[in-house]
């Protein structure tokens, strides 16, 4: 398939390594020249584009009239929105997969017919190679709306969860720990997981027990 891919940081390099692993054509793009200078001598076979994802031009010179799937993995869901929806609606582009960074935004998404996965560089990857609907995941939450919440944090050195297995650490009731991302390596935790400071972790609970969740992986903010 050929896949272009909005947004080169942790999620989006490693994104474009699995898959261009997988003998994929991958174009990615992104704003800041340096990150893609790096990205162009470590994947040399994938093509790099330095420049605005929002811009048709630039989607256009990644290959996008071509693409089969655009993934948008930006920091910025703004930017993720735009860019998804001129991939569907210029570029007439099938599947358009984009990153949520606020929980909030993700019926925005959804009711855009938009595919919302959970910050997850293998789920977003098995959305798009095996070009599954992520219909299921959404239904699921807008039946919990108002009832789950997403949460996200760089866990502190002085965090009282650092160096401990997961199946040691005592969550809030109906949280679970979804994906970290530790320096270049995604990963789903297990029981014998091991924090470390620094871990990027996405963690799902119910509303309300956002703080008490944070207190317990972060310690006092």
């Amino acid at each position: 398939m050929k896949i272009v891919i909005a947004g080169a940081g942790k999620i989006g390099f490693f994104l474009a390594k699995k898959l261009a692993l997988s003998n994929h054509v991958v174009s990615i793009i992104d704003r800041d020249k340096s990150v893609c200078e790096e990205i162009a001598k470590i994947l040399n076979n994938i093509l790099v584009i330095n420049g605005d994802s929002c811009d048709p031009r630039i989607l256009e010179e990644a290959g996008i009239d071509q693409a089969d799937v655009v993934a948008a993995v930006t920091g910025d869901d703004e930017d993720n929105l735009i860019i998804c929806q001129l991939a569907k609606e210029k570029f007439n582009v099938k599947r358009a997969v984009a990153r949520v960074n606020n929980p909030d935004s993700e019926h925005i998404f959804a009711e855009l017919g938009i595919d919302v996965p959970v910050d997850a560089t293998k789920i977003i990857a098995k959305v798009i190679e095996e070009e599954v609907s992520f219909s299921d995941f959404i239904n699921l939450m807008t039946f919990k709306r108002g009832k789950l919440a997403i949460v996200r944090i760089d866990l502190p050195k002085d965090s009282p969860v650092i160096n401990k297995e997961i199946r040691n650490i005592t969550l809030p009731q109906n949280s679970v720990l979804v994906s970290l991302v530790r320096g270049e390596e995604v990963i789903v935790p297990k029981g014998d997981t091991v924090l470390k400071a620094g871990d990027d972790i996405i963690a799902l609970t119910l509303v309300g027990n956002e703080s008490q969740l944070l207190s317990v992986l972060a310690g006092n903010l």
